[in-house]
């Protein structure tokens, strides 16, 4: 039975979370095990249900505890040394991702367990995995990729626990987030790339509008428009042939990949015969045809921000760096 004592200086909602940590350390309470109801530690102690309630919570949020519907609250785990549980939801797991998780994890402490989701784009599973977890973590990091109205969905988590990643929208620019800012990175970095563009008679951007962030669109519209340099936006790479002296701008590794065997077939040489520009770099891209050029941010410093923003409850909005890496491929 969860017993309390009052006046003894510690609040009550803290007695009742030590006294289960400790029968859980003791064996006493085991993976799998009921609670007592929160009525019957309420009427027990006299305690309001409220206060019974704040403590099942806390042990909720770190995992300790889970609730089923209309059974009452059971033991889901013996690590009581975990003191925050962060639910952390991605669009789609690749290399720079990795970088960014595995930064956030090594900035975190360690008696903070991170769940990470995957929504692969798909807005009924973001909005069924958010629906799901609301309220059994203490920070939420979510990664809207290109939805749009999502606050209908993301509203339905505590406000002060949200961390918005990636992507910031308008109808989330109240959250704190860690975000890119797509148009101006594309932008400035061709602008900066102005001197090996100029070779190419047109540029093609392969664009995913499910995928892709629309400020890249935007970007480098602009600046093909402002340079008068003729575009194309293609939907994906088909099966025509490529055209000498045009400058491919990629988004994801696969249109790369695609492009370089292309190239091989028609015996082009990159630079020479055409150009490219691929989008986040990785180990992969120092290396493959001597070198890939790409515009990037800096996963590992998106991942040390978001785990500083979360550990010291703040109330930022964090425009991660990004820069142009010139390689052989241009």
């Amino acid at each position: 039975m969860i017993e309390v004592k009052k006046k003894i200086g510690i609040p009550i909602y803290k007695q009742i979370i030590s006294t289960i940590e400790n029968a859980i350390e003791k064996g006493e309470l085991k993976k799998g095990d009921k609670l007592p109801s929160i009525n019957t530690i309420k009427d027990k102690n006299q305690l309001s249900r409220d206060t019974v309630l704040t403590a099942f919570n806390e042990l909720k949020n770190r995992g300790i505890i889970q609730s089923i519907v209309g059974k009452g609250y059971y033991v889901s785990s013996e690590n009581i040394n975990v003191h925050q549980k962060v639910f952390l939801l991605f669009d789609e797991l690749n290399s720079f991702k990795e970088d960014l998780y595995n930064s956030f994890l090594e900035n975190l402490n360690h008696n903070i367990e991170v769940d990470i989701y995957f929504h692969h784009f798909n807005e009924t599973i973001f909005q069924k995995l958010i629906r799901d977890n609301a309220g059994d973590y203490n920070s939420y990091v979510i990664m809207p990729a290109n939805f749009q109205n999502t606050i209908h969905t993301i509203q339905l988590l505590p406000k002060d626990k949200v961390y918005i990643l990636d992507q910031i929208h308008k109808d989330l620019k109240d959250f704190p987030s860690v975000y890119q800012n797509f148009e101006k990175a594309i932008y400035n970095n061709l602008n900066n790339a102005s001197e090996y563009i100029s070779k190419y008679k047109k540029l093609k951007l392969v664009f995913s509008e499910l995928k892709q962030p629309k400020g890249i669109l935007k970007g480098f519209t602009k600046f093909c428009e402002e340079k008068l340099i003729p575009y194309e936006i293609l939907k994906k790479i088909e099966d025509n042939s490529l055209e000498k002296d045009e400058l491919y701008i990629l988004l994801d590794d696969k249109s790369l990949l695609k492009i370089i065997k292309k190239m091989k077939m028609q015996n082009f040489s990159l630079a020479n015969d055409i150009g490219v520009i691929s989008y986040n770099d990785t180990l992969l891209k120092e290396i493959v045809e001597g070198g890939i050029t790409t515009i990037t941010t800096d996963f590992n410093e998106m991942g040390k921000n978001l785990a500083k923003m979360i550990l010291n409850k703040e109330n930022k909005k964090i425009e991660n760096p990004n820069k142009l890496i010139i390689r052989n491929s241009i």
